[in-house]
């Protein structure tokens, strides 16, 4: 099975545990953070969605004017513009990039943060039901060769053809998130890759095969892959790496207790079926699996990835290991101490993982008897 890995850009250094640094938008940041990632051998970068920060497809294309191979994947809410126009967008950043755009179909999250943007079906499944129709229009509008008209639900167009398509085809990736039943459905008709926050080993075995089972309906259960996201927290030794993941913890608890502390993590907000979830694993015990730490999570509410695998590169490698051998094949690594932590996996950690894939794919297989 191919192996994929992806990053993050943000518009500047921050996280949980980091308060923020520079301004807003901050160009060299980015610009940095970028290159660093491409350096370090990731395949691609995710820009994530949220009405508090900058708009995540414009950052990427800055973020493609000054890299070569990284590919973008750019988080984007249906429902708030149309699919023809927002398809234009994405094939206009396909060709500035020379195909290296991907999307993130990002339906749920924080029902308060979809309301701050006007937000009007309060109903989750419906919203989805308006995803699958959105994403069939985006489909359209990425492929028809002649004028095509669409009458929906949500849409309706007429005499629709878009000049512009993408480098790459059928149509960009679409990565697709949501752990509710609703959001499975949408994505085993549409998603070429599937995107999980990170769970126990055992349980993201269960979801691949639930995912599996959903696009087998339509004859896409070979076709669809999966991806994992996840926060590692690497040490020269373990030791070390279990007392940097309780300095992360004490500095979040910090900013978190501050006034004005991140948005997102006030109490009050509706989380989704996917940070549901890892809350309920870190209300089980802090780490599952011997190295899946779920603290942030606790503390945040799962606003977002935010497990962690904690140990040495060799020791987190190999658990990764242990995702790649129930149906993993990409990998979102995002750090606490972002610019660091980048440079730093491209440089311990995806080579470890690289080299034990493949090593594992050349090793003879066992004769049975």
């Amino acid at each position: 099975m191919s192996l994929e890995f992806i990053g993050f850009i943000g518009p500047q250094e921050a996280s949980e545990s980091l308060a923020a640094r520079g301004p807003q938008v901050d160009r060299e940041f980015i610009k940095a953070f970028a290159q660093a990632q491409e350096y370090g051998g990731f395949d691609k970068a995710l820009l994530a969605v949220n009405t508090s920060v900058p708009d995540s497809l414009v950052l990427a294309s800055y973020a493609a004017a000054h890299t070569e191979r990284l590919g973008l994947l750019v988080a984007h809410r249906p429902g708030f513009q149309a699919p023809t126009f927002a398809a234009r967008q994405f094939a206009t950043l396909d060709q500035l990039s020379n195909g290296r755009a991907a999307i993130n179909v990002i339906t749920g999250g924080d029902s308060g943060d979809l309301q701050r943007d006007g937000e009007l079906l309060t109903d989750k499944d419906e919203r989805y039901r308006r995803t699958d129709e959105y994403l069939d229009v985006f489909k359209k509008t990425w492929t028809s060769t002649e004028p095509f008209d669409h009458q929906g639900k949500y849409y309706q167009i007429t005499d629709n053809l878009t000049q512009v398509k993408p480098v790459q085809k059928p149509h960009l990736p679409i990565f697709f998130s949501g752990a509710s039943d609703a959001a499975v459905e949408v994505a085993a008709k549409h998603a070429d890759v599937y995107m999980m926050w990170g769970e126990p080993v055992e349980n993201i075995r269960e979801r691949i095969a639930q995912v599996r089972k959903a696009a087998a309906k339509y004859g896409r259960d070979k076709h669809i892959r999966f991806s994992l996201s996840l926060r590692p927290i690497l040490g020269a030794t373990e030791e070390e790496a279990w007392a940097r993941s309780q300095r992360i913890l004490e500095s979040a608890t910090r900013l978190v207790n501050q006034q004005g502390g991140w948005r997102r993590f006030k109490e009050g907000a509706k989380s989704n079926v996917g940070a549901e979830r890892l809350v309920d694993f870190s209300r089980q015990r802090p780490v599952h699996d011997k190295r899946l730490w779920t603290e942030i999570a606790a503390l945040t509410g799962a606003a977002g990835n935010s497990t962690s695998l904690v140990g040495t590169p060799d020791q987190v490698a190999e658990a990764a290991l242990d995702y790649y051998n129930v149906g993993v094949t990409t990998f979102l690594f995002r750090g606490f101490d972002p610019l660091r932590d980048a440079v730093e996996y491209g440089q311990e950690l995806l080579p470890r993982i690289r080299k034990l894939v493949n090593e594992q794919s050349a090793a003879p297989k066992s004769l049975a008897g």
